[in-house]
């Protein structure tokens, strides 16, 4: 089987791309397309725990704390000891925190209108309900499970 003819290498070739797009709109706005992503997952109103965000964006704790580190750094964030559970951490935005979640918000909304122009509804579907069965197989470990049929 050549390399594009496999799922995986499509998938990866197509994130990449992806990447190297929201990268490139990130960099003219100071920030990284990690940090894009964390910043839209945090309640702009009410922050949200830092336990939360690793979890929502399928990140390690470690990776997490790096991209905090420098988000906070940038003058991105703030973090405050939750008021319910003083052992956890709320993560907050500044003012400038929540500029930058919009320019992001901005820049994944366009993508997503522009590939709604061009890619009918019935085949996104499709590509939904196939990208959620892949992710399923992955999450529950059928790929290579005892009684999986891995290796052919």
């Amino acid at each position: 089987m050549k390399a594009e003819e496999t799922v995986d290498y499509n998938i990866k070739v197509c994130w990449h791309a992806i990447a190297r797009m929201y990268n490139a709109q990130a960099v003219k706005n100071d920030i990284t397309t990690s940090i894009g992503f964390v910043l839209l997952n945090i309640d702009p109103e009410k922050g949200t725990p830092a336990t939360k965000i690793a979890p929502l964006l399928g990140l390690e704790a470690r990776s997490l704390t790096r991209i905090l580190k420098s988000m906070e750094e940038k003058g991105l964030i703030h973090k405050v000891a939750d008021e319910q559970d003083k052992r956890s951490v709320r993560i907050l935005l500044t003012e400038l925190g929540l500029e930058k979640r919009e320019v992001s918000r901005v820049t994944v909304k366009q993508f997503n209108k522009k590939v709604r122009e061009v890619i009918p509804e019935s085949q996104l579907q499709v590509f939904f309900q196939v990208i959620g069965q892949i992710n399923s197989l992955i999450e529950t470990k059928e790929v290579f499970s005892e009684g999986g049929k891995s290796g052919k």
